[in-house]
């Protein structure tokens, strides 16, 4: 039969095993009290609390806050001390209530972008460079302009030239009154006949033959072989001049063209400066023509042929055809017809505020500062009615 102990007398082994006596007064543990359903945000270490708002990690030197009890205190404490944020431009600050606006704020964050303004010195050197570079033209309307005006003088110079080695100036030639006669008996329709084959050979394809084969009615040779190979000579130069005359029309046209499109007015501005130097250059020929006549034509000659082939007697095909009265007469024609058409040019061209397109800027301006006036008078007589 076993005995039963009392609960009392009953003891604990130590580790080294000995027993221990335990009585009823013995200090029962307690569990911490652990309420999970007062603060269920409370973080379970102190590294889990955030950090003081400098981030440092040195004790601070003043009184220790008291640190609140729960997380939703915490936070309704951080929302006290943090201070709103100033806006950042003096319009929302004006439009908000003045309950809401900081009491410190005097002027926007110097760090806003939009804000901050460059000196006045570097504001007025951007304003006159942005001005400068408005006024700066392209590079390829001006040089049109400048080979329209160049190519102008040369063109109007070949097309006198064309009409006067014409058989129509050949026959008002022979037929004007005072004309001199052939003293070694050409009649003037043998000067038409003869005249007429010389002046189209200039103009034509055919060779020294066209010419050289033609005869009198005495059936000697119409021309001498001196005289044939001069006529070469002027047709090779005819010829260059109205081939250089033709490129010089077709570059004209896409200058003409590529002004058309790309600068207003470029046309006229290019047959303007075009007209004033073929003007200035008929006037001083005119003049150098005038003072000395031989002398210019002498001049005139040697610069296109060599000397001693171009000089014959007053017996020969050519000066019986071709006097000296004729080429006076012609040079006349030619400075009178460059003249006149540079002349319709000028007048064409001259730049009028209406060519210049200023009557319609003037007339926009007028009517804005009409329609300003309007709009001032009208406010005017609100602010009359809203005063009565």
């Amino acid at each position: 039969m076993q005995t039963r102990v009392p609960a009392a007398c009953l003891g604990r082994w130590d580790a080294y095993g000995s027993e221990t006596a335990v009585s009823d007064k013995s200090q029962k543990p307690q569990d911490p009290a652990t309420d999970v359903h007062e603060d269920p945000d409370e973080p379970a270490f102190d590294w889990m609390k955030p950090k003081a708002s400098g981030g440092s990690s040195a004790a601070p030197s003043g009184p220790v806050p008291v640190q609140p009890e729960s997380r939703a205190d915490r936070k309704a404490a951080e929302a006290a001390d943090v201070e709103p944020e100033p806006p950042l431009f003096a319009e929302t600050v004006a439009d908000a209530p003045a309950s809401r606006q900081p009491a410190h704020y005097s002027e926007p964050l110097p760090t806003s972008a939009l804000q901050v303004r460059p000196p006045e010195d570097e504001v007025a050197r951007r304003n006159a460079e942005r001005e400068q570079a408005a006024k700066v033209k392209p590079i390829g309307p001006r040089i049109f302009q400048v080979l329209l005006a160049v190519f102008f003088p040369v063109i109007l110079l070949v097309l006198a030239v064309r009409a006067v080695t014409s058989p129509l100036f050949l026959w008002v030639e022979y037929n004007r009154p005072g004309f001199p006669g052939d003293g070694y008996g050409f009649s003037t329709d043998d000067r038409m006949t003869y005249g007429s084959y010389a002046v189209d050979y200039l103009s034509n394809w055919s060779g020294p033959r066209y010419l050289g084969g033609l005869v009198n009615q005495d059936g000697a040779k119409l021309f001498k072989d001196s005289e044939v190979a001069h006529m070469a000579d002027v047709k090779m130069v005819i010829l260059t001049s109205f081939s250089a005359g033709l490129l010089l029309i077709l570059l004209s046209i896409i200058a003409i063209a590529y002004l058309r499109k790309r600068s207003a007015g470029g046309v006229r501005r290019g047959l303007f400066a075009g007209s004033i130097v073929t003007l200035v250059i008929i006037i001083g020929l005119a003049v150098l023509a005038a003072l000395s006549w031989q002398q210019f034509f002498t001049e005139f000659h040697r610069i296109f042929f060599a000397n001693g082939t171009w000089t014959f007697s007053l017996d020969d095909t050519l000066i019986r055809l071709f006097p000296g009265q004729f080429w006076v007469d012609a040079g006349i024609v030619i400075g009178a017809l460059v003249f006149l058409a540079a002349t319709v040019t000028f007048i064409l061209t001259w730049p009028t505020r209406r060519r210049r397109g200023l009557d319609s800027k003037s007339a926009a301006e007028e009517e804005a500062s009409s329609t300003e006036i309007d709009d001032e008078s009208d406010t005017s007589g609100v602010r009359k009615d809203t005063v009565a």
